[in-house]
C-alpha cells in the first residue's frame, strides 16, 4: 500500500479463523514515520499538546511533536516508579488479548490542562485505544482538538471525527 508517497508491503496476521490484519508497523521505518508526521500535520487543526498511548505511535507523536514545535506526552501501559498521583483508565484493543492500562503522572495531566490536545496514533482500528485516551484528557481537563493517525483500519474509515492518512481493509477468509 502507499502511505504519505511511500509505498510498503503489509504482512497479514490471524486475528482469528474469520478474520486478517494488515500489519502497520512504524518502528524503525523513519522515512515513513517523517513523511506521515508531515502529512498528518498539514491535515491537522490547532492543537497545544500531543497525546499518544504507548507504544507503536511514540516514533510518530516523536516526529510530530519534532515538526510542529508543540510537546508530546505519552500514556504509559504500566505504572511506574516516577508517576506521582497518576490517573489510569482501561483499555481493550484488537490488537491485545488482555484488558490493558493507560497511565499518566498528575504532572503530566496538570500540562493537559486546560490545553488543546492532539491524539495521535499509528492505526485507529475498533476506537477503543482512542476513548481510553481521551477518557485520560477528560480526567486531565484537557480538550480533545483532534483524533490523528497513519491508517483507519476497517470501519473506522467511515468515521467522521478522526483524520487519517489512508484507510485499511480488513481481510476477510471465505468458509
Amino acid at each position: 500500500m502507499t502511505i504519505a508517497g511511500l509505498r510498503r508491503e503489509l504482512p497479514l496476521c490471524p486475528i482469528n479463523d474469520k478474520l486478517d490484519i494488515a500489519a502497520f508497523v512504524m518502528f524503525g521505518d523513519v522515512e515513513i514515520t517523517v513523511a506521515a508526521a508531515r502529512d498528518l500535520l498539514e491535515k491537522a487543526p490547532e492543537f497545544d499538546i500531543i497525546l499518544t498511548p504507548e507504544a507503536k505511535s511514540i516514533p510518530l507523536a516523536y516526529e510530530m511533536s519534532r515538526q510542529s514545535g508543540k510537546p508530546y506526552i505519552v500514556a504509559r501501559k504500566g505504572m511506574k516508579l516516577y508517576m506521582t498521583d497518576p490517573i489510569e483508565v482501561a483499555v481493550k484493543s484488537i490488537t491485545t488479548a488482555n484488558v490493558q492500562h493507560l497511565f499518566i503522572s498528575s504532572e503530566e495531566a496538570d500540562r493537559l490542562m486546560g490545553r488543546r490536545v492532539m491524539i495521535v496514533d499509528d492505526v485507529i482500528s475498533t476506537g477503543e485505544s482512542l476513548k481510553a485516551v481521551e477518557a485520560l484528557i477528560a480526567k486531565s481537563g484537557g480538550t480533545v482538538a483532534c483524533k490523528v493517525a497513519v491508517l483507519a483500519e476497517g470501519d473506522a474509515a467511515q468515521r467522521d471525527d478522526i483524520i487519517f492518512l489512508e484507510p485499511l481493509p480488513l481481510f476477510f477468509k471465505e468458509d
